[in-house]
């Protein structure tokens, strides 16, 4: 049986110059998931692997101005659900090998039993506005001429909209308010839900 397939080379994706995902028969190892009610497999691949003619590794930060909204998010599922299992091949109570659950996405301690689901790191970003005007932000890194948003992690025991308001102080130094959600997207750089705000 032929699977679609998500083959990652860290952050790029093996796809063909039509930007099409591969398809290609399951191996022992592979994390399947569902998409749109098709069967898909998700893996990693050595950096030295031969790719076949006509395919080529394509970082998926370039994907996401190419491909439909839809195609991105199942793009970004697979990258969190590999991280996910990558990071988990051992039991973080007893240090037991993982095995994959045979319905859920979870690994499960033979051991213990103790389960391991997929984690999403919540951050946040910020459209800040006074007036007509729109505050866009530089890192202060040698060679670096990008403008962007304010953005940054959720802290622990923190609101959005108090992550909203941190990030802004300690990366501009200034205070903001009237702070509403506009929307989110998951962010697969590793596992993060990136979270939209208006503040002015």
């Amino acid at each position: 049986m032929k699977y679609l397939a998500y083959l990652f080379c860290e952050h790029k994706l093996v796809v063909n110059k039509n930007l099409e995902l591969p398809v290609i028969d399951a191996i022992q190892g592979d994390l399947f998931f569902d998409q749109m009610h098709q069967q898909v497999i998700v893996r990693d691949i050595s950096p030295n692997l031969t790719l076949p003619p006509d395919y080529q590794l394509v970082p998926i930060r370039e994907l996401i101005m190419q491909w439909s909204k839809a195609e991105f998010e199942q793009a970004s599922k697979a990258k969190q659900l590999l991280e996910w299992k990558r990071n988990h091949r051992f039991c973080s109570h007893c240090g037991t090998p993982t095995e994959k659950h045979p319905k859920e996405h979870a690994m499960v301690c033979p051991s213990c039993h103790y389960s391991q689901y997929p984690r999403v790191q919540p951050c946040i970003i910020t459209i800040i506005t006074k007036g007509q005007q729109i505050l866009l932000a530089k890192a202060n890194r040698p060679n670096n001429e990008m403008y962007g948003l304010i953005a940054g992690f959720v802290e622990v025991g923190e609101t959005l909209e108090q992550a909203v308001q941190r990030e802004t102080l300690e990366e501009v130094g200034l205070k903001v308010k009237n702070v509403q959600y506009i929307s989110s997207q998951p962010w697969p750089f590793p596992s993060n839900l990136m979270i939209a705000f208006q503040a002015e």
